[in-house]
């Protein structure tokens, strides 16, 4: 039987949520325009209901930002304004979304949740042969985990409609040109655990 394990990649406040906390207006815009979230919350009581393994992932750095593995100058805004701290509102899962306590929570310090994260190891403790994402960025975070998915052996599908861009050319170039050749493209109703 195949182990499938949901992965939720940084539905987080600064990124989802329009209030004081939002830091990617244009990203959060599509979340809401695409109902990202409410279909998020969907597929994630789909997995509970079934008992699958649920790990959430999100950007959130220590306070002296040593463990942040992205070094690109790209990155330095977040040290430089001590934005995305592990503690900080900004940084929080989405409350619609929060993980219950017997989901992980994966902080990373760059795009892909793999790197730096004991993510790949947690998945190989459970038995997990098959990861189903959704998240946003769809070109940054979810292309990132699908990539390293498929190349560290494991099965992959994405939500296309639990994922958005910061801009709908983003998204669609990612979802019928990318995300393809890493693993199968799907929509909630369609998924199953």
């Amino acid at each position: 039987m195949t182990e499938k394990a949901l992965l939720m990649l940084d539905y987080q406040v600064a990124l989802c949520e329009d209030g004081p906390h939002l830091k990617a207006p244009p990203l959060q815009a599509q979340v809401a325009q695409r109902d990202v979230l409410a279909t998020a919350e969907r597929v994630l009581e789909k997995a509970r209901a079934a008992g699958a393994l649920v790990v959430h992932v999100r950007l959130a750095f220590d306070p002296s930002y040593k463990l942040r593995t992205n070094r690109l100058p790209r990155f330095d805004p977040y040290e430089t304004n001590r934005t995305m701290l592990a503690d900080s509102p900004e940084s929080q899962i989405v409350k619609a979304l929060a993980p219950i306590e017997t989901e992980p929570v994966v902080d990373k310090g760059c795009v892909d949740p793999f790197i730096g994260t004991p993510l790949r190891e947690l998945l190989a403790a459970e038995g997990v042969t098959e990861v189903v994402l959704g998240g946003v960025a769809t070109n940054l975070v979810v292309e990132s985990a699908a990539r390293h998915a498929s190349d560290s052996g494991l099965q992959v599908s994405v939500v296309e409609d639990m994922c958005a861009s910061f801009a709908p050319e983003l998204h669609t170039f990612a979802m019928e040109k990318v995300l393809p050749l890493f693993g199968t493209v799907t929509r909630a109703a369609d998924v199953t655990f």
